[in-house]
This record gives structure tokens, sequence and C-alpha cells, in this order.
């Protein structure tokens, strides 16, 4: 039993730090960016989009769902 716990727990480890060393993508909140400029909406892979009485945002990319400045 204990060699069964030790190994689950070298396995994991392992895993865990071979995520991170292939800089394996996590998930992030979807909470928006502050102010974006357009330029780098569009430097980041998005467009800008208007939204009726909302103004600009950004749409798609790095800084998708974030206001422009």
């Amino acid at each position: 039993m204990r060699i069964h716990r030790s190994l689950g727990l070298a396995i994991a480890t392992a895993t865990l730090a071979g995520l991170s060393l292939t800089g394996a993508p996590i998930a992030q909140a979807g909470t928006p960016h502050t102010n974006v400029t357009p330029e780098q909406c569009r430097d980041g892979g998005g467009t800008v989009n208007s939204r009726p009485y909302d103004g600009q945002y950004c749409s798609g990319g790095t800084y998708s769902n974030s206001p422009i400045a």
C-alpha cells in the first residue's frame, strides 16, 4: 500500500513538473483586461468592434472583451 502511494505521488509530481517545463497553457479567469489601445488589440491578434451603447471593445486575441481606450 505504501508503495502505491509513493508511486502515485511521484507520477503526479513528475507530471506537474513536466507541464511547467513545457509551458503548458493554464486556464485563466474570464476577467477582461483594463483598457487597451486599438494597436494593442490588433497586435494581440484581436479586432476592434463596437457594441451599441457600450463603446468599442477588443474581440478575440490576447485582450478579448477589453474596452478600447
